[in-house]
């Protein structure tokens, strides 16, 4: 498996994947799609693509899209103060395959893997297979992670209000959003 794709790749990409699926997206809404490569140069296997529809100080709604085998590094959602415990989001599968891995018992044959040579920064193994229809809610203050299966997936999620830049991840090179 190739680690390299293009940033602008990974955009049309995802467009022609949501086209796909019925998702219709506005041509704003195309020039917004991004991409975020996680700072660590391999964004085939380790990273996402997403468009953002709404984030209020209330709500967020977003589509995650996965190519085949690519993997949101594991991360969590701290509280944010005295009233908010932090991010709290219900992934919806609308298509392909999703396995999440959440805190719990451990999976004893999980399906995905970890990147190659980033394996010692995924620590959660309860594994939640998702599939079109299936969703699943991550509590705030999670550590959970997740990869697509073979075609790729998209994943719609619905959550409280995001703050990408407060989201703590396990692997200290990740650089979620630019600085």
């Amino acid at each position: 498996m190739t680690t390299h794709i293009g940033l602008e790749e990974a955009r049309l990409r995802t467009i022609s994947m949501l086209e796909q699926a019925g998702i219709v997206l506005t041509e704003e809404e195309k020039a917004n799609v991004e991409v975020a490569d996680m700072g660590l140069g391999e964004l085939a296997v380790s990273g996402l693509q997403l468009i953002t529809y709404v984030n209020t100080d209330r709500y967020c709604a977003k589509d995650l899209v996965l190519l085949p085998r690519q993997t949101c590094p594991e991360h969590r959602h701290p509280p944010l103060g005295p009233d908010n415990p932090g991010k709290q989001e219900t992934f919806r599968c609308r298509t392909g395959r999703v396995w999440l891995y959440v805190e719990g018992p451990a999976t004893s044959e999980p399906q995905a893997r970890p990147p190659a040579g980033s394996e010692a920064y995924y620590t959660v193994f309860h594994e939640i297979e998702l599939n079109p229809g299936e969703q699943y809610t991550i509590p705030p203050d999670t550590l959970h992670w997740f990869q697509a299966g073979d075609e790729g997936a998209i994943v719609s999620e619905f959550s409280s209000t995001s703050r990408d830049e407060s989201d703590i991840f396990t692997d200290p090179r990740i650089r979620r959003l630019a600085d």
